[in-house]
């Protein structure tokens, strides 16, 4: 697709940015660094006995950390029980995250469905978060201001037509491959202008987290989204907010593809060690139910404990196509020798894999 140059409003110019400022020697050196832990990372994950056991963690995760962001706060605990315990009734912030959930698998969806990413795709994933249909701005008086100071850090672009025709230039960017740039440095610069453009009421932040995660799928760097980024960013927020700004102020690009470039490769590694120990848990609790309850034992059953870690009786009956009494027998004896621990959620038992939970909720 051809990208439209030269072009600016509000001081923001189209995509894409002279080359000279991006594939500077530090970026490439990244670039390079980045790409193999991703790559690692993309061949590791298809070694899990179900890729469903990563994606349900990293997903929840990315979601609860996008949101903290925002200064939407809420537990790995709560969002497994708002998941998998009907009679537990989630808390603002619960179903804030887990919306963030669906709009991530949504996009996921998407992107294998259609194998591109336009303006109308975005819009339904923002749509999915927030749950209105407002769309793309259409009033001004948009500002980015400081929590702390409330001085007016940045104003975008405001108004409609030319949301509208930087969202255009934003969307044939994503989709081009004909620049022979690498896709880990377009995902920094599509990421910086998709925040500066801030082409939507709410949910701009965590909306352009999710298309990061998906911008991979769609270039074939990742096949599921097991990306957990958000990490990096929150634990850096400040950098994250500052760098951004610098490209704005100072034109500042390899810093701020610098910093993206090292999430990439810090949270791959980090989701590699992950995996590992996933891998590692599952043989382990598999040898052992081999040994304790050879008569009960299948691959099967010990994958459902991995996808759910909080199971009930109604995920083995629907999945492993057994009777309610025996998925009942089978609960219990996993907790009688240590794998389960029962818990109580009103009329619900809950059955949750500890080691496996304690693993997630640290990695």
């Amino acid at each position: 697709m051809a990208i439209i140059k030269d072009k600016a409003y509000n001081n923001l110019p189209f995509l894409p940015p002279k080359e000279s400022s991006v594939e500077t020697v530090k970026v490439l050196k990244q670039v390079s660094k980045s790409a193999v832990a991703l790559a690692e990372l993309k061949g590791l994950a298809k070694t899990l006995p179900n890729p469903n056991i990563l994606i349900n963690a990293v997903v929840l995760k990315e979601a609860q950390a996008s949101s903290e962001i925002e200064n939407v706060i809420t537990t790995q605990d709560k969002l497994y029980q708002a998941l998998f315990a009907k009679s537990v009734k989630p808390d603002i912030a619960t179903k804030e995250v887990l919306r963030y959930r669906e709009a991530l698998l949504m996009g996921t969806q998407l992107i294998k469905e259609r194998g591109f990413l336009n303006t109308n795709g975005i819009i339904d994933i923002q749509s999915e978060l927030e749950e209105n249909n407002a769309g793309i701005r259409k009033l001004p008086g948009t500002a980015l201001v400081n929590d702390l100071t409330n001085e007016i850090i940045y104003t975008p672009p405001d108004k409609y037509d030319t949301l509208s025709d930087l969202m255009k230039n934003l969307e044939e960017y994503l989709n081009d491959d004909s620049d022979d740039i690498s896709p880990l440095i377009k995902l920094a610069i599509q990421h910086y202008q998709f925040e500066s453009i801030h082409p939507f009421y709410d949910g701009n932040g965590r909306t352009g987290r999710i298309i990061n995660v998906i911008y991979l799928i769609l270039k074939g760097l990742l096949d599921e989204p097991v990306l957990y980024l958000s990490s990096f960013i929150i634990k850096r927020k400040a950098d994250y907010y500052r760098l951004l700004q610098e490209v704005r102020t100072k034109n500042n690009w390899e810093d701020w593809i610098l910093f993206i470039l090292k999430g990439v490769e810090e949270t791959a590694i980090e989701t590699i060690k992950q995996i590992n120990k996933i891998n590692t848990t599952f043989s382990e609790t598999q040898k052992l139910v081999q040994e304790k309850l050879p008569k009960i034992y299948s691959k099967d059953l010990i994958e459902q404990l991995y996808i759910h870690p909080y199971c009930k009786i109604e995920f083995l009956v629907s999945n492993l196509k057994i009777e309610r009494k025996a998925a009942s027998r089978y609960l219990a004896n996993l907790e009688e020798i240590g794998i389960l621990k029962s818990q109580q959620k009103g009329k619900e038992t809950i059955y949750i894999n500890s080691k496996l939970y304690d693993l997630l909720k640290k990695g």
